[in-house]
C-alpha cells in the first residue's frame, strides 16, 4: 500500500527540520569543544595522562583495599578457624610469587 500524496511531503519536512536542528546541535558543540580547548592534540595529551593516572589510582587503590580486607580477615581469624587457614593460604601464597 502506498501513502497517500499529502503525507510525503509532511514527512519530508518534518525529516528536513530534524536534520536542520541536528546540525545546529552538532555546530554548537563543536564551538564549546573548540573554546576550551585550543587544538586536538592537546585535547588528546590530556586524555593521555589522565589515562595513565586513572590506571595507577585504580591499581594502588586495589592494593589497598586488598591490603585493609586482609587485615581485617586477620583480626577475625581468631574467632573462625577456618577463616585463618585460609588467609595463611593467601599469604603463602603471595610469599611465593615474591
Amino acid at each position: 500500500m502506498k501513502k497517500p500524496a499529502k503525507e510525503q511531503p509532511n514527512k519530508l519536512a518534518k525529516k528536513v527540520v530534524r536534520d536542520n536542528e541536528n546540525g545546529a546541535r552538532k555546530a554548537i558543540l563543536e564551538d564549546l569543544f573548540f573554546d576550551f580547548h585550543k587544538s586536538r592534540h592537546q585535547v588528546y595529551w590530556v586524555n593521555f595522562v589522565r589515562g595513565i593516572f586513572f590506571g595507577l589510582g585504580s591499581a594502588l587503590g586495589a592494593t589497598l583495599l586488598i591490603a585493609i580486607l586482609i587485615w581485617i580477615l586477620g583480626q577475625f581469624a581468631d574467632i573462625f578457624p577456618p577463616l585463618a587457614d585460609f588467609i595463611n593460604h593467601l599469604i603463602e601464597t603471595m610469599q611465593r610469587r615474591q
